[in-house]
């Protein structure tokens, strides 16, 4: 018979020679008790090994996972093989503080896990050994690549100077927009607006001005319209939105509202006070609609109507 004794003196002294070693290594009997205790584990749980020796793992560190991480040890117990666990299935087994916490960029050192049997020369399974390895630099530089690739990708959707969404990206989720209220039947408008003399701004207060002029509009446009609608600069001075299970009437008071704003505001630039206007246009989707290039034209239509009626209004396209 194999004295667990004899079992546990040889596995000391296979760890005492990985006691140096940058990975945590810990041993557990199958009540869960610790029976080994690593450099790298007291380094960095403050615990020395003859704090935890035979205690509880799970009452010492009551943040693991008990219910995932007592399957995945019965599951090495029965089977005889390993079972691992990356940081990005879990971000860490146990709170352990990363080696660089003032410069590093995360709370918690990311670890990957891995559980293997101890089997002894009767080839019973009595013990098993948890490695943890310290992934931090890879899972942050991971993190940061990926955010940085969200970045990008948004970026390249947005207008630099206005923060709306550019026109291609617009135009796309107009295009989405169209097959999503044929397939479900509800209301779609489309207002398309463009501010009113804008080539004398630029002429009378230079360029910078107009480019002030654009700026400002979004801001207004965004606080008066809804977070399900949609807005984009289409070019130049030009902007649109897509106003979501919105007919045409319910449109116009939209459009009414933000029309108004815009003449009330004042623009304060080097000393001197701008103000404008805008034009809108409006088309509500209907079956005569088959493309969103159909759409955009119907609603530049009535744009055009209310400039030549004397701009600063709105206009309903007819058809």
């Amino acid at each position: 018979m194999t004295n667990p004794a004899n079992e546990m003196a040889e596995i000391h002294w296979l760890i005492d020679v990985l006691q140096s070693v940058d990975i945590g290594l810990t041993v557990l009997d199958r009540d869960y008790n610790i029976q080994l205790w690593n450099g790298f584990m007291e380094n960095h749980s403050g615990l020395r090994a003859a704090d935890v020796k035979d205690k509880n793992f799970f009452e010492t560190f009551r943040e693991v996972d008990e219910t995932w991480l007592k399957r995945k040890v019965d599951s090495v117990f029965l089977l005889k093989t390993h079972q691992s666990s990356t940081w990005e299935q879990r971000p860490y087994l146990l709170k352990f503080k990363p080696y660089r916490p003032v410069t590093g960029k995360s709370q918690w050192m990311y670890q990957n896990t891995t559980i293997f049997p101890l089997i002894s020369s009767d080839v019973s399974v009595n013990h098993v050994c948890i490695i943890i390895y310290d992934v931090t630099d890879i899972a942050t530089g991971k993190k940061e690549l990926e955010l940085a690739n969200n970045q990008l990708a948004q970026l390249s959707q947005i207008d630099g100077l206005t923060g709306l969404y550019n026109r291609a990206t617009w135009e796309n989720m107009l295009r989405s927009e169209l097959i999503r209220c044929r397939r479900t039947g509800n209301p779609c408008s489309l207002v398309m607006l463009d501010i009113d003399h804008f080539k004398n701004i630029n002429d009378t207060y230079g360029h910078q001005a107009g480019d002030e002029a654009i700026r400002v509009l979004p801001r207004i446009l965004k606080f008066e319209k809804r977070e399900t609608d949609v807005a984009g600069r289409y070019g130049g001075e030009e902007f649109c939105v897509t106003l979501i299970d919105t007919n045409a009437e319910n449109a116009k008071i939209f459009a009414e509202r933000l029309r108004k704003s815009i003449e009330n505001k004042t623009i304060e630039w080097e000393g001197q006070e701008i103000k404008y206007t805008i034009s809108l246009g409006i088309a509500e989707l209907n079956s005569e609609i088959k493309s969103h290039e159909t759409w955009l034209q119907k609603s530049d239509q009535a744009l055009y109507y209310s400039k030549e009626s004397g701009r600063n209004r709105t206009t309903i396209s007819d058809s």
